[in-house]
């Protein structure tokens, strides 16, 4: 298949993990890729592999909780590719998350969490979508968790706000032709939730799964292709719970 063909996305947090699933995922159904990051290091390294198997990428920096470093990201694609059509926010401060309660986190840590988690879907749409406007529209997917669903501090609290955030934004670009929608994964077995989820707290959640195995980051891609493509043209403002059937709604 190459449903994105000509066309140009860019992946916040793409620099490992899902986020590099999802980039990868585009390029190789023809997508130019911008693999936009903090970890320079990793986020290089991911283009560059992408180019190997055959596909387009770059890398840029970026911040996602910085309107200026934002902005900088849309422009930096327009110059390089001339147009910007999808846009996946993924990037989240979670694989060194320092877990508290939302009653006694610190309250500078909490704010800068909340400027990436949540706001950071926000700026990064904000800096694109007039360019997806000129381009006769496009579409987005934010990346949400079932963690908005159960008790998970500010980490949950944070998702809450994207799927508010996703409805909101779809309500507002829909006469862009720009639609918006995001992905609630269950447990994923990424190296970010090995760091942050205890071992047994891990094993409890999948003895709860109908499907009793940890997800992947491929179980995801599927969903977040289908959203971003022309087969989703008729669908905005929705969560897609990807979770082994963690959460039945």
């Amino acid at each position: 298949m190459a449903r994105f063909t000509g066309r140009t996305a860019i992946v916040t947090g793409a620099a490992q993990g899902i986020g590099a699933g999802y980039a990868k995922a585009l390029a190789s159904e023809g997508a130019n890729v911008v693999v936009a990051d903090l970890n320079a290091e990793r986020g290089e390294a991911t283009a560059k592999e992408i180019v190997a198997d055959g596909g387009t990428a770059v890398f840029h920096r970026v911040d996602v909780s910085d309107a200026e470093s934002a902005t900088a990201l849309a422009d930096f694609t327009i110059a390089e590719f001339g147009a910007i059509n999808h846009l996946v926010n993924n990037a989240a401060i979670y694989g060194d998350m320092k877990l508290n309660l939302l009653l006694s986190v610190d309250w500078d840590y909490y704010k800068k969490f909340m400027s990436v988690n949540m706001d950071g879907a926000l700026i990064v749409t904000r800096a694109v979508w007039k360019h997806m406007r000129k381009a006769g529209g496009g579409s987005i997917v934010n990346q949400s968790s079932t963690a908005a669903w159960t008790y998970s501090s500010f980490y949950g609290l944070a998702k809450v706000g994207v799927n508010g955030l996703t409805q909101q934004l779809a309500t507002e670009l829909g006469g862009a032709n720009i639609r918006v929608n995001a992905i609630a994964p269950g447990p994923i077995d990424t190296d970010a939730t090995k760091n942050v989820t205890p071992d047994v707290i891990v094993e409890d959640m999948v003895k709860r799964l109908p499907l009793k195995r940890m997800g992947t980051p491929q179980d995801l891609v599927g969903a977040c292709l289908y959203l971003l493509s022309d087969d989703a043209s008729w669908v905005t403002g929705q969560i897609f719970n990807i979770d082994g059937g963690q959460v039945i709604r």
